[in-house]
């Protein structure tokens, strides 16, 4: 089976030495992601805007390797703070409320004070139907 990766360019994949995401069959794994666009973090001190933006990137990275948002079959979603959860379940429910992926949510100590989400996701093609 053959492996394509996908980089979204962040300094931090090439000195670790990790893809944003790789596609392997028809199964797409994408790396823990934070809000950390071209210019810096965004979304501020707002958790749902960060996670906003995160499943941006992932369903970006999915298509990048021929998948579709509604493809994701599994989230687990990081948090720096306990007390962001509902914020960060309601903006996951947002997105994906229609998808209904398998899902974990728990409190983590992120690299960078700023960044109060991260996501990793998992999506298989074709899961989301026609």
């Amino acid at each position: 089976m053959r492996k394509q990766s996908y980089s979204s360019g962040t300094v931090w994949e090439e000195m670790a030495g990790y893809s944003r995401a790789v596609r392997v069959g028809d199964r797409i794994l994408v790396a823990g992601t934070t809000a950390t666009g071209p210019d810096g973090l965004v979304g501020g001190d707002d958790p749902a805007a960060q996670m906003d933006f995160i499943v941006d990137k992932i369903g970006h990275a999915i298509e990048q390797l021929g998948g579709r948002l509604e493809d994701v079959v599994r989230t687990r979603v990081f948090i720096s703070d306990l007390a962001h959860w509902e914020a960060v379940a309601r903006a996951h429910g947002k997105r994906f409320g229609h998808i209904r992926p398998v899902n974990t949510l728990v409190e983590a100590r992120l690299v960078g004070a700023e960044y109060l989400v991260e996501v990793e996701a998992e999506a298989i093609i074709g899961a989301g139907g026609a």
